[in-house]
């Protein structure tokens, strides 16, 4: 065998493995299954709708505060003296009716009084008749002289006159001394409740001294503050000079007791006579009527003075108004409308009114149309979304919703084949040269200097651009072949690079 073929299986073998080695991989590469891709599909939010409907609203106003008896008094004695009897009812939270004896002062004294004054008023009158007779005889003795014109002081009238005053003091002084002697049992100048009490048994009492305080049960009022603007909703009965009492609206009282809710019925009275200068509120008057009587609920408590209540006044009624779930209103005067291609689109509205819970809508909407009530994070004019019917879905009818746009079909990745070698050469040398870029038309000897040139500048110094150095965890300290059969730190500190 000729020495040159052997050189040239020398070279080439080499090479025949590298270029080997990277055709199966370039292969292995082209071979790989595709990674699919898919553009992705945005679905449109689902909000709910509601049917635009016009409708007449009885506009109601909420507001809250104590329960106060409409009449209210201090009980006190006009004479005075130990107390002798308080009747059971005297009592904090006893009833009475009008005219029952509350308590009793000692009478003993006033009764003395009393028959003192009699003895008076008899005296007087006995002096009387004598005056009277005693005037009688002297004009008869002026008669039977004849002498002219008798004065008023001959005829005794002075006399009769002072007696007769004499008579009607004693008199007064006895009615004074029997109304006393009544004022001794201190009555209920009306059905009511006791409020407080100041004195009981035994104690002394002087005149004009509070010993209870008392309420009447007939009917209970409630103040209730009222902004302004609300008034605009009730129809107040406002007091003018001149003018008889107006009815006003009606008005439900309701508070929560023991645990349950209870409710009574009463109506607007009056309003009060100034306007309160910090917060501005107008305070309204509400009356109830009998709030102490059982009503048709056994467990329902009587509607007692200091119960803290909520009131809801009946207004005015107002035509062709859209009531909407307080979620379907954006901003202060907008919602969200969607058209028959299931896009919203903003809608300026006026508002007559908008509460906790909903919101009342005058113009700005059509007959029909359908507004969305559902919260939205993120809203632009126009958005798709899928709609689902309020109004159908309590009827049993739901929409189908609107279809997702088509996905897109993701472009196949065109592959490198014309990056190939041909696959059908002939001979080694050939390939060589071709994984090479080397020039056919050269003579053999040209094409194998070329390959030498070539691969020494690929195995040589120019390698340490093309290959990466191994990672320092590879390699073991003090000289030991790490895990990926490396040099160690005393070896050759290029590693498996040869001089080619």
């Amino acid at each position: 065998m000729s020495r040159l073929p052997i050189q040239i299986l020398k070279v080439l073998l080499p090479l025949v493995v590298v270029v080997g080695a990277g055709l199966a991989a370039y292969g292995m590469f082209l071979s790989r299954p595709a990674v699919e891709t898919q553009t992705p599909v945005i679905e449109p939010p689902t909000v709910r709708v509601r049917r635009v409907t016009f409708d007449s609203v009885t506009l109601t106003v909420s507001s809250q505060g104590t329960v106060q008896p409409r009449t209210s008094s201090q009980l006190v004695p006009e004479i005075s003296g130990p107390v002798i009897e308080v009747a059971p009812s005297f009592a904090v939270g006893g009833f009475f009716e009008a005219g029952d004896v509350l308590l009793r002062i000692d009478p003993y004294d006033y009764q003395q009084a009393v028959i003192t004054g009699r003895s008076q008023v008899a005296q007087a009158e006995l002096r009387l008749a004598q005056e009277e007779a005693e005037a009688e005889v002297a004009r008869r003795e002026w008669q039977d002289l004849g002498r002219g014109d008798a004065s008023r002081l001959t005829l005794r009238q002075p006399q009769v006159e002072d007696a007769r005053a004499s008579v009607a003091a004693a008199e007064a002084a006895l009615d004074r001394a029997a109304r006393d002697l009544e004022r001794a049992d201190i009555k209920a100048p009306y059905a009511g409740r006791v409020q407080s009490k100041d004195v009981d048994v035994g104690q002394f009492v002087n005149k004009g001294n509070t010993v209870a305080r008392i309420y009447a049960i007939d009917s209970a009022e409630i103040r209730l503050p009222l902004p302004d603007e609300e008034l605009a909703y009730v129809d107040v009965p406002l007091s003018y000079r001149g003018t008889s009492r107006q009815s006003g609206p009606r008005v439900t009282i309701s508070s929560n007791f023991a645990g349950r809710d209870h409710v009574w019925q009463g109506r607007i009275v009056r309003t009060e006579g100034e306007i309160d200068p910090v917060s501005r509120m107008v305070h309204v008057i509400a009356e109830v009527n009998d709030p102490y009587a059982p009503g048709n609920d056994p467990l329902r408590p009587p509607l007692s003075a200091g119960m803290f209540v909520e009131a809801e006044i009946s207004g005015r009624t107002i035509n062709d108004v859209v009531v909407l779930p307080w979620a379907a209103l954006r901003g202060r005067n907008q919602v969200l409308v969607v058209d028959n291609g299931n896009r919203l689109r903003f809608r300026d509205v006026e508002i007559l009114r908008s509460t906790s819970d909903e919101v009342m809508v005058r113009a700005g909407l059509a007959e029909g149309e359908a507004v969305c009530v559902s919260p939205l994070d993120t809203v632009t004019d126009g958005m798709l979304v899928r709609v689902v019917d309020d109004d159908l879905r309590m009827a049993g009818r739901v929409p189908a919703p609107v279809s997702p746009p088509a996905a897109v079909e993701p472009p196949t990745p065109r592959a490198a084949v014309a990056d190939l070698p041909p696959a059908n050469t002939e001979t080694v040398a050939e390939r060589a040269a071709a994984a090479f870029d080397v020039d056919s038309t050269q003579s053999r000897d040209d094409q194998l200097a070329a390959i030498r040139r070539e691969l020494a500048r690929l195995t040589g110094a120019d390698r340490s651009a093309a290959t990466p150095p191994e990672p320092r965890r590879d390699r073991a300290v003090g000289g030991r072949p790490g895990p990926r059969g490396g040099r160690g730190r005393g070896d050759n500190p290029r590693g498996n690079r040869g001089a080619g």
